[in-house]
């Protein structure tokens, strides 16, 4: 379990580290078809579902693939 949370630790960081000093571009996230979001005077509500099951799908397959080479 040890080496599983620093390997998840590590891949947070580098990609934090990735994002914060190169230009990637991540304006997209959160504004796929399916994400909600309500705009009215005095009220902002968003829900970036789509973009969640995104996520939820890339992690479920890389656990997938540690869980296949035996990490």
């Amino acid at each position: 379990m040890g080496k599983i949370l620093i390997l998840i630790g590590s891949v947070i960081l580098i990609a934090g580290l990735l994002i914060q000093f190169t230009n990637l571009d991540f304006s997209w996230f959160g504004r796929l078809p399916g994400d909600i979001r309500i705009e009215k005077p005095g009220v902002s509500v968003y829900i970036p579902w789509v973009s969640m099951l995104l996520v939820s799908a890339v992690i479920s397959v890389i656990w997938w693939l540690f869980k296949k080479i035996g990490f």
